[in-house]
């Protein structure tokens, strides 16, 4: 249940005396480019936080257990994730790297597609004529017989769907085939998007513990190594979205990027869900503590930007985004007094989803 890197805000290198194809960047190209990945960074955690209210919502109604992270996942994270991302470094290092980044293309073409048919498919839904019929499937494998079966696949679809999927499988072959930036950055926004949406903390504890855990992890691998570094130059996947900071004098066919990796959005995106979850519980008609973190959020990724550029070296997203968005909510939380209640707050309350899946057996 775990993105297996996170990678920074980085500027891209100017070209080198004997490289023509790269531009160097200038002032006007570097502002577009940064503020378009702050744009791009905003508009996923919006979008999902909200999306994540809607799924919660359906999982309490339908009494569905949430595959939510617990505080020992939350706490082994940072560790994972350092293996996952050293043990790549290692095999860029033993083995060439086109053949890692073709497996790893293969696979998240696959991925992509599926994240960004969630994503589009209730606004395909709604642009396809009302001739074409929308026919209803359920695919089911399961284990065993009843009643100790086990889904080992469940999904409801509609024919709606697949066409979503076709056009979706486009983009996703233009992204195979061209690896341009528009078709990576589509796909990596539909991950951040399905990540923010998807991924539970639960309760603040957790997220406080990830984002702790985290917030060393990025330290570590960014200053005190050129592990992230090199990785997040190597790795050929759509974990990260990109804008190129020559799009002014070479158009589409910009190829001098600045990059910001998924998982500076998409774990501080998942906590800014949670406080939106809390916000609505509150049922004080104000998401108060969504808005102040969602704002501390685009402050602390600006901050990154600014001290990146100001000092030209790879910075960890996180040793900026991590206390803006943990110190910001529990300053509130603290001055308004609902700091007991907000540690006190989870989405799906162990005794009251056990009730429930309790009643829904007898029944």
């Amino acid at each position: 249940m775990a993105e297996p890197v996170a990678e920074e805000v980085q500027e891209s290198v100017n070209a080198s005396a004997n490289t023509t194809a790269r531009v160097p960047s200038t002032p006007e190209g570097m502002a577009i480019a940064y503020g378009s990945l702050v744009i791009m960074a905003l508009v996923p955690i919006l979008i999902g936080a909200f999306r994540s209210v809607r799924h919660h919502k359906e999982q309490k109604e339908s009494g569905e257990k949430p595959d939510t992270m617990t505080q020992k996942d939350a706490a082994m994270f940072p560790i994972i994730a350092s293996c996952a991302l050293f043990g790549l470094y290692i095999f860029f290092q033993i083995i060439s790297k086109d053949y890692i980044n073709y497996l790893l293309t293969g696979y998240f073409f696959f991925l992509g597609i599926l994240a960004l048919t969630h994503l589009l498919s209730p606004v395909v839904s709604k642009l396809i004529p009302a001739s074409v019929p929308n026919i209803p499937f359920h695919l089911q494998l399961v284990k065993g017989k009843a009643p100790q079966a086990e889904d080992l696949l469940n999904y409801e679809f509609t024919s709606h769907d697949l066409v979503c999927m076709g056009l979706c499988s486009g983009i996703g072959v233009w992204y195979l085939l061209k690896k341009h930036w528009i078709a990576n950055n589509l796909l990596g926004f539909a991950f951040a998007v399905n990540g923010i949406e998807l991924l539970h903390l639960n309760n603040v504890v957790t997220g406080c513990i990830l984002l702790g855990g985290l917030f060393f992890y990025d330290i570590f691998w960014v200053f005190g190594t050129n592990v992230m570094v090199t990785v997040a130059k190597s790795f050929e996947a759509p974990i990260k979205l990109v804008f190129p900071q020559d799009l002014l004098e070479k158009g589409l066919d910009a190829n001098n990027f600045a990059m910001l990796g998924l998982g500076d959005i998409v774990i501080p995106g998942i906590f800014i869900a949670l406080l939106l979850r809390f916000d609505n519980s509150l049922k004080r008609k104000t998401n108060f503590y969504f808005n102040a973190t969602f704002f501390a959020y685009f402050m602390g990724l600006v901050a990154t930007i600014l001290v990146m550029h100001l000092y030209r070296h790879a910075q960890p997203a996180l040793l900026y985004l991590v206390p803006a968005c943990l110190g910001t909510p529990l300053f509130l939380a603290l001055v308004r007094g609902d700091i007991k209640t907000l540690f006190k707050y989870e989405d799906h309350p162990a005794e009251a989803l056990e009730n429930k899946v309790e009643v829904k057996k007898n029944e």
